[in-house]
């Protein structure tokens, strides 16, 4: 006799969460990462994290004279993006609730869930 599949709201599968979080100021980006792990660590799941990537850094040289006589000056600006990953073992429901979080102003979140 066939085996039933239970339905999939029955299901509780555990994936793995990969939250991603990046910001161009440090300090909004580590409270925001600290606040998201406290809460996994309060829901009681499995988390790795968070893992500092390599700070981008890009770099614009310009000339600062418009109509390019005058002295050669240059204008050297740069932007450095800071990145941390996070990598949680939950259900989906969890995930979604502990993705309703505030994030400061200037940090972007990335979230995908891996598959089985």
């Amino acid at each position: 006799m066939a085996e039933k599949k239970p339905e999939f709201s029955q299901l509780s599968a555990r994936n793995w969460v990969r939250i991603t979080l990046t910001a161009a100021n440090v300090k909004p980006l580590e409270v925001v990462s600290n606040d998201l792990i406290k809460r996994a660590k309060d829901q009681n799941l499995r988390v790795k994290g968070p893992v500092r990537m390599p700070t981008k850094v890009l770099r614009i040289t310009t000339r600062k004279t418009p109509c390019g006589e005058g002295s050669k000056t240059w204008d050297r600006f740069q932007m450095r993006i800071h990145k941390r990953v996070i990598d949680l073992l939950s259900t989906d429901e969890a995930a979604q609730q502990l993705t309703h979080i505030y994030l400061e102003p200037g940090v972007n979140c990335d979230v995908k869930v891996a598959g089985d």
